[in-house]
C-alpha cells in the first residue's frame, strides 16, 4: 500500500503547562530518530530544518528538499514526519498552534494578512530564500523566550511570512482534508469527556455511550484513529496533567499520582518514566533547576 493510500491517523497535540501553543526543538540524531506516520491534527504547525536534505509529503504533494526547509502546514491537513538521522541536518523546530491560538485572536481585524496566509497554509507552503532563513533563526530562539515573549515572536513570524512572496504552494488550490464530521465530532467528544474525568476510572462500557458505539466497535475506531487503545491514551493524558502538578512543590509526589488517577504508587511511576523518560522526582527536579 502507499503512503498517500494509507489512512492518516489522528495526532492529539498537548502544549506544555503555561502556553497556549507547542514548541519542540531538536538538535540531536537520536532525539529524531523515530518512524514518521501519516498523520494530522488540528493544530496548525511550522517546521523548521536547519541544513540537510530529505523528503516532504504534505496532502498530495511529494517532493525532496536541500539546504533545509521551512514549511506551514494547514489545520487537519495529512503529513509525514520530514527528518530522521539520514537527513543530515543541524536541528529541526516545530510550533503547533490552534487557529487563533483557541481564543480567536486571529479574528481580530489587525490580523488580516495573516489570516490569508493560514487560508493558504491550507494547502502546504514551503518558504524559500532569505525568507526561510530569517524566520528561521527566530524559530530556534523560541524555547529561550518567557511564555508573552513567546507569543509576540510567532506572530510577528507569521505576519513576516503573510507579507512574503517567497515561497510556493505544495498541493492544488482548492485542495483539502477533511475527516469525516462525524468522526471529527466523535473524537472531540471523547477527547473532552477524557479531559474532564481523566482523575477516576473510565469504564470501556461509559466512554463508548458517549461516542454512540459498541465498545468493540469502539475499541476499533479508536485504535484506528489515534493508533494506541484508549487505556494507554487514558494515562499518556493522566502523566500530561503530572507533569503540570509537579511544577508545584507543594504537593508530594504520591499525591500527585492519586489526582491524576493512578491507585497505584508503582503504577505511576513505571509509566511516568516510560512516557517521560525520568522517574517524577527527577522531573521535578529539573523543572526546578529551570525556574532558578
Amino acid at each position: 500500500m502507499s503512503e498517500i493510500a494509507k489512512k492518516p491517523l489522528f495526532e492529539k497535540v498537548n502544549p506544555k503547562f503555561g502556553s497556549s501553543f507547542l514548541v519542540k526543538h531538536f538538535d540531536q540524531p537520536s532525539e529524531r530518530d523515530k518512524p514518521p506516520f501519516w498523520h494530522f491534527h488540528p493544530e496548525i504547525e511550522m517546521v523548521y530544518v536547519k541544513g540537510g536534505s530529505g523528503k516532504r509529503h504534505i496532502g498530495n504533494h511529494i517532493s525532496y528538499y536541500h539546504s533545509g526547509e521551512l514549511v506551514l502546514i494547514g489545520s487537519m491537513l495529512p503529513h509525514f514526519g520530514f527528518t530522521d538521522r539520514l537527513t543530515r541536518n543541524s536541528s529541526e523546530t516545530v510550533v503547533q498552534f490552534l487557529d487563533g491560538f483557541g481564543k480567536g485572536i486571529f479574528d481580530l481585524e489587525e490580523m488580516g494578512d495573516i489570516q490569508r496566509l493560514l487560508e493558504r497554509a491550507k494547502s502546504g507552503i514551503t518558504f524559500h530564500g532569505k525568507t526561510k532563513d530569517r524566520v528561521g533563526e527566530k524559530l530556534e530562539q523560541l524555547n529561550n523566550l518567557d511564555n508573552f515573549s513567546r507569543i509576540v515572536s510567532l506572530l510577528e513570524i507569521l505576519q513576516e511570512l503573510a507579507l512574503s512572496d517567497e515561497y510556493i504552494l505544495l498541493n492544488a488550490v482548492g485542495y483539502s482534508f477533511t475527516v469525516e464530521p462525524g468522526d471529527n465530532d466523535r473524537i472531540n467528544k471523547v477527547y473532552a469527556f477524557v479531559q474532564a474525568n481523566y482523575s477516576r476510572t473510565i469504564p470501556l462500557k461509559e466512554i463508548a455511550e458517549i461516542a454512540n458505539m459498541t465498545v468493540p466497535s469502539f475499541c476499533r475506531y479508536f485504535k484506528n484513529i489515534s493508533g494506541k487503545n484508549f487505556t494507554k491514551f487514558v494515562n499518556e493524558i493522566r502523566i500530561v496533567q503530572a507533569c503540570k502538578l509537579l511544577s508545584d512543590q507543594q504537593l508530594s509526589i504520591t499525591n500527585i499520582a492519586f489526582e491524576v488517577g493512578f491507585n497505584n504508587f508503582s503504577h505511576f511511576n513505571r509509566l511516568f518514566k516510560e512516557i517521560t523518560g525520568d522517574r517524577p522526582s527527577d522531573y521535578r527536579k529539573q523543572f526546578k533547576k529551570v525556574l532558578l
